[in-house]
């Protein structure tokens, strides 16, 4: 399977409001970003979309997904001032400047939709906490200084225009890297396609609602777990997203490009359990073709599965995927039933003593 990763479609924004500070809900709901360099990403996507570009090419994505844009964080001044410049003209994709390379892309990628057990979801996320509790109980520790790496294979499909003709494409599968400081204030992005080989920083003033910091002030019980996500998510609701799918999502997020204390993740697999509509999936594949069962839930507005894919033996997590279940409410959509929208596979998390360090290179040292 070839398929997913980097710029959320506005179905997917809120689920990240989901543990924001109060003080980020004075921002317009889906023109949050992470930082600077997140933003520049979200107004490439914009600019790609909302236009043919002048090459032969047009348009990329809105329904790709960067998952640090998807945490609806302040941005700074500096930031909105940049944002202007780049409507006012600078085409931020490609070979226009900002040392990206455009990935190659082929045919959809398709699937066959699994058998959904419509009872089966919380048993299966019952099964998948206890294996999760039975593991390691002290879970990564981060320390001042330590930054979280975590590595990952993504792709993601979309309608391209060529010529006034649109068909949909998926990107080549490739690989993302992420490092993120203790406090989230800090951290790099390496990802083909969406920065240069050599990255872009992930510094900002405010932290990430991901933060390691923040996870471990996070409830362990889950009816107390599930009641903060929900608070938040109704303060900040987009009348785009249902609350429960805004809720599973947010759970979601802090499953994938995060590394969770090892208390906190049972509660979050039970806290999910308790969401209505949640359903088993009796077959699914990661970005990686290692298949897999899978727990999901359907956004009816969109017509889209959120899928987590587990081990069938183990009940490992094993990453996400995003399919088209259902016809789009729009009928100009061309994205049809069994496309696969986005997947991701997790293939390395480590605590690491620095920024843009690896976790080999730890090993060696």
């Amino acid at each position: 399977m070839n398929a997913s990763p980097s710029q959320p479609h506005p179905a997917e924004w809120p689920e990240t409001q989901a543990l924001r500070d109060t003080a980020e809900r004075g921002l317009p709901a889906g023109r949050h970003a992470f930082h600077r360099e997140h933003l520049m990403a979200q107004i490439r996507d914009d600019i790609r979309t909302a236009a043919p570009r002048t090459t032969a090419s047009a348009a990329a994505p809105a329904r790709q997904r960067n998952p640090f844009l998807r945490k609806t964080i302040l941005l700074p001044a500096a930031a909105c001032a940049l944002a202007g410049a780049i409507v006012g003209g600078v085409a931020l994709s490609g070979d226009d400047g900002d040392g990206t390379t455009p990935l190659a892309t082929g045919p959809a990628l398709t699937t066959r939709l699994g058998t959904v057990d419509a009872k089966g979801g919380p048993q299966l996320l019952d099964r998948v906490s206890l294996a999760a509790g039975s593991g390691d109980t002290d879970g990564p520790v981060v320390r001042d200084g330590q930054f979280l790496y975590i590595a990952s294979k993504v792709a993601s499909t979309y309608p391209k225009t060529v010529d006034d003709k649109t068909t949909v494409v998926s990107q080549e599968l490739h690989d993302r890297q992420v490092w993120q400081s203790q406090d989230g204030k800090d951290g790099w992005l390496i990802e083909a396609g969406e920065t240069s080989d050599e990255g872009m920083t992930l510094a900002g003033p405010h932290a990430s609602s991901a933060a390691y910091d923040r996870l471990v002030t996070l409830p362990t019980d889950p009816d107390a777990l599930l009641r903060k996500i929900y608070e938040d998510a109704r303060a900040n609701k987009d009348k785009e997203v249902p609350i429960d799918q805004a809720a599973f999502v947010a759970i979601g997020d802090l499953l994938t490009e995060s590394y969770p204390p090892a208390k906190l993740v049972p509660a979050l697999y039970k806290a999910a359990a308790k969401i209505p509509g949640v359903v088993a999936v009796d077959d699914a594949t990661d970005a990686t073709d290692r298949h897999g069962v899978a727990v999901a839930r359907t956004d009816d507005q969109s017509g889209q599965r959120e899928e987590w894919i587990f081990d069938k033996k183990s009940l490992k997590f094993l990453g996400e995927r995003t399919v088209q279940v259902e016809p789009s409410p729009d009928k100009s959509d061309p994205i049809k039933p069994g496309t696969v929208v986005f997947t991701s596979a997790i293939t390395q998390r480590a605590v690491v003593d620095g920024n843009k360090r690896m976790p080999a290179e730890q090993q060696a040292g």
